[in-house]
This record gives C-alpha cells, structure tokens and sequence, in this order.
C-alpha cells in the first residue's frame, strides 16, 4: 500500500529531523508546509503507479517530503523573503543536507523542484515528477477549500500517534538517516 509506505517514511523522516517544524508555516491558502510536502509525496506517487512511469519509490517519497524544508515562513515582510521563490529550493536542500545523507536523486528532486524558477531542469524521473506534482498542489491550496482534508483524516486516524509527533512543536534531535 502506497499510503502505508508514504506514512511509515514521513515517521522516520520526523523521527530524526526538524520535519514537524514544517507544520507551524504556511504554504498556500491553509495549508501548511508540512501538509503540502505530505501531499506532493501522495499525489508524485500516485502519478508515478497511474502511468506506470518506473521510479525508485523511496527517493521519490523523501525527496517529495524534503522539498520545501527551508524551515521559516516566507509570508513575512523580510527582505530575505521577497525572492522566496527562486531561492527556497537552495535553502531547503542546505537544511535537508545538515539533517539527513540525500543521494543524487533526493538532491536533484529537492534543488530543482522549482524549474523553471530555478535555472537548472530536473535530471532524473523523480525530479519531474515532484516538479509537475509540486505545481497542481500549488493550484489546489491557493484556489481549493481544504484540498487534504481526507488526507489528514487518514493521518489522524490510522496513525494518530504518527500525526501527534508531527503537530509537536518540540525540537527534535537530529541525527543524519
């Protein structure tokens, strides 16, 4: 099962990270960060199973997961904020790079994710996938009322003690996984 596999690496992902800080900022419309990384992870793999394109499923997920780990919230009047859009991918990837061993694939997803902003295309599968994907959420949280709300009624009950530890705001020790 998909879903069973996503929740079971966004559980070791928060386990050893700053992942849960994610949820305090918001993304588009209501959503915040975290809920929109969950959701590029469901709707990358879904895309991928539904026209059968061959991807490694885990990179898949953790890239999708770590894609906007840039960890501040970029609605406030700062100076540091007003190119968020071509510098989060680059912010994100420096953080993820401090709590986590990414492999090339988990680096092209979370660096590139944000082409044509960005410069550089993606170079791999996962990469376009997490692009394209990244996009439509986009569109769902700016224009939709609660996109996720199944999403996040299967979180809260089939792995309440999952989605608990995510809504703790506690700094977590980080040890690179």
């Amino acid at each position: 099962n998909d879903m069973k596999r996503i929740f079971r690496i966004l559980n070791k992902t928060a386990d050893n990270s700053r992942l849960n800080e994610m949820d305090r900022y918001t993304q588009h419309g209501s959503t915040s960060t975290l809920m929109h990384t969950i959701a590029v992870a469901h709707y990358s793999v879904a895309l991928a199973r539904r026209f059968r394109i061959p991807v490694h499923k885990r990179e898949l997920i953790r890239g999708a997961l770590l894609h906007d780990y840039f960890l501040y919230d970029w609605h406030e009047k700062h100076p540091d904020n007003r190119m968020h859009g071509f510098t989060h991918a680059s912010k994100a990837l420096k953080n993820a790079d401090k709590d986590f061993l990414l492999n090339r694939l988990e680096r092209d997803i979370i660096e590139k994710h944000m082409f044509p902003l960005t410069v550089k295309p993606p170079t791999t599968r996962e990469g376009w996938i997490v692009c394209l994907v990244d996009k439509g959420c986009s569109l769902m949280e700016t224009f939709g009322k609660d996109p996720y709300w199944e999403l996040r009624n299967e979180l809260k009950t089939k792995y309440g003690d999952l989605y608990k530890k995510l809504k703790e705001h506690e700094g977590n020790e980080i040890k690179k996984v």
